[in-house]
């Protein structure tokens, strides 16, 4: 009956991420904009831009599958934040988090791009194989220190409980996993560079490549739920990021806080770095993240 009882807070909980998504994302575009020199977007901008294509409707259609991926994009995002406990301590902002939630969301992480690659395969469109043999090829090696580094820290703290996990690390910030296994975290960090298709891990779009793909592709409301996704998704991994390795968040402010810094670690490599291809991608992530989290779980 309890669990009938959390859908609200499951649905607060999920209405104060967007708009703090909207709100950073439009933030974080105007310091990459001024590092280039330029004034960037009004911060309102998304909330304009989201209303806009929520209320335009479409006549084209490229078949079934190609629609439902931003559909399977975004159930992603929200079963991400759904199921994943948001507020340490908090048993309302807990959402529908359980005791082996951590597998759960490793499997919401890949869901999401999965589901693109799923639709774009549907467009018929000659670059769509492109871009998912450059997706599916990142998101793999950057799933893999990833996965080592989650291992790392479920053996050392011998739970798969994203709140038990936290749990253990309070008390201090000595406490976190970020000083008690630093190899794992390290790992972790260099995958989730990769994860945020930031520059120089943006080979998907490549922006400065192919003047294509899901935004230009997709449009009216289906356009809308990828904008919708591309602001929940972020800090939905941003969130296990920081239960995992950064001592979780004890109040909203704190959470608030957490996120913004974590995010701000790929938003400065992103505007200091240029783009990688492809294959300067996946060697980077074996010579350099894949080995430390090797070390992660030896240091367990």
């Amino acid at each position: 009956m309890f669990e009938w009882m959390k859908i609200p807070y499951a649905l607060l909980t999920l209405f104060i991420v967007v708009n703090y998504g909207l709100l950073m994302t439009a933030l974080i575009a105007k310091i990459g904009a001024r590092v280039g020199r330029r004034h960037g977007i009004p911060i309102y901008q998304n909330y304009i831009d989201l209303i806009k294509n929520y209320g335009l409707r479409s006549s084209i259609t490229h078949g079934f599958m190609f629609y439902l991926g931003p559909v399977f994009r975004l159930t992603g995002g929200v079963g991400l934040i759904l199921f994943v406990p948001i507020i340490y301590g908090s048993e309302v902002f807990s959402n529908f988090s359980f005791a082996g939630d951590l597998i759960l969301a490793l499997y919401f992480i890949f869901f999401g791009t999965l589901g693109m690659a799923l639709g774009a395969g549907e467009s018929g469109h000659p670059y769509a194989a492109i871009g998912i043999s450059r997706g599916l090829s990142q998101v793999t090696m950057a799933e893999l220190p990833l996965a080592m580094a989650v291992f790392a820290v479920a053996l050392q703290y011998q739970t798969l409980s994203i709140t038990d996990i936290v749990a253990a690390q309070q008390g201090g910030i000595l406490n976190w996993t970020l000083f008690t296994n630093p190899f794992a975290v390290a790992a972790a960090m260099m995958s989730f560079l990769g994860s945020m298709m930031r520059p120089p891990f943006d080979v998907v779009l490549a922006p400065q490549e192919i003047p294509i793909g899901p935004p230009t592709e997709y449009h009216s409301s289906y356009l809308a739920l990828m904008q919708t996704n591309r602001v929940i998704f972020p800090i939905a991994k941003i969130a296990i990021f920081m239960s995992l390795f950064f001592g979780g968040a004890a109040s909203w402010p704190v959470f608030f806080l957490k996120v913004f810094l974590i995010y701000m670690v790929s938003v400065f490599v992103g505007v200091v770095f240029p783009r990688f291809r492809v294959e300067q991608s996946i060697r980077w992530f074996l010579i350099w993240a894949v080995p430390m989290g090797v070390l992660g779980l030896v240091w367990v």
